[in-house]
């Protein structure tokens, strides 16, 4: 093969798979990966090839979107019937887990009345044997602690599940990733490698730095077939952008949804990074935008919108840390979002509230999180307070404003922030849309819908930003921008209740003399 010195092609896009299904905590963790494969997945390939037609409708369907429906022409169906009898039979010990993992809890409902639980665990099925832990919460309720860094050493975690697409960005909106298994495609490089690969890290550094095909063919370990679509993902020219580094002061970009670049001449900064590989749109920045090494990823919380391995893994090998929320340890709602990133083979740094990680010239700090999870336990959840270039930053992710005192001990703490940016999904989706797998006891529809994956109404922002007296506030986009649909699904108009939140909020700050935007796109800040 050629010496010639060749670079990944800005349009390249990754799709880390499970089972042929997109990654992201609820199907890469192992226990929430079993029930989302048992009580989720399974059944909904299950419904598909009774009436692959109605999914296929029902997808093309806008009033639909972000519903749980198979994406695949009716031709294909038996690639479908294919891959579910491979699940049943390579994730046997994923599907018996969980199924232990409902019958356990059931036992719990039916025996522990108070009494001493050792005379439980005989009763529990073989399968929860030495990964699990039965106790008492101080209100006498009974329930099962998983032993999660075990699970990881178990039969129930497989890299065998997990592989990668390669491919050029389409230019349309992809099949939404909680629903629409990616089937093989002509076009489609498919790397059958865990994600912690070295080799994905090789190829994927070559957005920085170039490197020869017969080294990537090496690390890849590729075939005749495989090196030759790859080359076609290679180009002999970069396309990184001359501004991704700055020479003085400091200045802020946003890059869409809830990923901030925060940047010194010194370091960079990430936030919840979710990031279009697209430079041709002239719309948004990109990856071609992104400063070569990355001191720092924060990543807020783990929903699939914002721990984004799409952009994760073209990340590793250019991040000195990613920093992540602690988790309540071993609940069921809560996955380890530090175990899944250490296991991909990143480098991670898991923090509390009020924990400080220094970087070149600056400092974050993690603070408290507040709602927005459906009333679940999840405690894995932070927002950040970054101090950088003589500016203090609240970086609010999705925290709701339903009690501002908090925010009040915050500014007690850490003093008064320049700049807040804070979500405003003040209508999420219902508990059962992203939880249902997890709930080993239904609930009505009533209850469901009145328990949201919602961030702050007007109201809510207001007090906020009252408590944390910054004379700025910029409110992230909620999924607006159409190249992060197969991620976020969502569709608003100016009569949609969020935007006119949106807009109330505004009003509000500009009556207040605060500085305020409604982000999309692009933006950047700098001093």
């Amino acid at each position: 093969m050629s010496d010639e010195q060749l670079f990944l092609r800005s349009k390249a896009i990754v799709e880390p798979l499970v089972d042929r299904f997109f990654a992201w905590p609820h199907t890469l963790a192992p226990i929430q990966a079993s029930m989302n494969l048992a009580f989720l997945q399974v059944p909904m390939l299950e419904s598909y090839l009774q009436s692959p037609k109605v999914h296929v409708a029902a997808s093309s369907n806008p009033e639909l979107r972000g519903g749980y429906f198979v994406n695949i022409p009716e031709e294909r169906a038996d690639e479908v019937r294919d891959l579910l009898a491979a699940i049943k039979r390579d994730r046997a010990d994923m599907l018996a887990f969980a199924e232990a993992i409902s019958s356990g809890q059931e036992i719990l409902r039916a025996n522990a009345t108070g009494f001493d639980l050792t005379p439980l665990y005989p009763k529990l099925p073989s399968e929860l044997n030495g990964l699990v832990e039965l106790a008492y919460d101080t209100d006498n309720q009974a329930q099962m602690r998983f032993m999660e860094p075990v699970v990881y050493k178990s039969r129930v975690y497989s890299e065998a599940r997990q592989s990668v697409q390669l491919s050029l960005e389409p230019g349309f909106e992809r099949p939404f990733i909680l629903s629409t298994p990616r089937l093989t495609s002509p076009d489609v490089l498919e790397l059958p490698l865990p994600f912690r690969h070295k080799g994905l890290e090789e190829l994927f550094k070559t957005r920085v730095r170039p490197t020869t095909l017969a080294k990537l063919r090496e690390a890849l370990e590729l075939d005749d077939v495989q090196a030759k679509q790859l080359s076609g993902l290679l180009s002999d020219q970069p396309s990184l952008s001359p501004d991704r580094h700055i020479e003085a002061g400091g200045r802020i970009r946003y890059f869409g949804h809830a990923c901030l670049v925060l940047q010194t001449p010194e370091a960079a900064i990430v936030t919840d990074p979710f990031i279009s590989a697209d430079n041709t749109a002239g719309d948004r920045y990109t990856l071609d935008d992104l400063p070569d090494f990355i001191d720092l990823v924060l990543i807020t919380h783990g929903h699939q919108d914002h721990i984004v391995l799409e952009t994760l893994l073209q990340l590793r090998g250019r991040v000195g840390a990613i920093v992540v929320p602690r988790s309540s340890r071993g609940n069921l709602c809560d996955p380890s979002m530090a175990l899944m990133l250490k296991y991909q083979g990143f480098p991670v740094i898991e923090v509390d509230d009020f924990d400080e990680v220094e970087f070149p010239g600056g400092k974050i700090t993690a603070t408290p999180f507040l709602g927005e999870h459906c009333d679940l336990d999840i405690r894995a959840k932070s927002t950040y307070w970054a101090e950088f270039a003589g500016k203090k930053v609240y970086i609010g992710a999705d925290s709701s404003g339903i009690d501002p005192t908090l925010y009040r001990y915050v500014k007690e703490h850490l003093g008064t922030a320049d700049i807040a940016f804070l979500g405003m999904e003040c209508d999420g989706a219902p508990l059962t849309w992203l939880y249902q797998a997890l709930l080993t006891i239904p609930v009505s529809k009533k209850m469901s819908h009145s328990r949201k994956l919602s961030g702050s109404n007007a109201e809510q922002a207001a007090a906020i930003m009252t408590e944390l007296g910054a004379r700025e506030a910029y409110v992230y986009a909620m999924g607006e921008e159409p190249w992060l649909g197969h991620v976020m699904a969502t569709t608003y108009t100016e009569d949609t209740y969020q935007i006119k939140q949106i807009e109330e909020f505004m009003t509000w700050c500009k009556e207040r003399d605060i500085k305020a935007g409604h982000l999309y796109g692009q933006q950047e800040w700098r001093w």
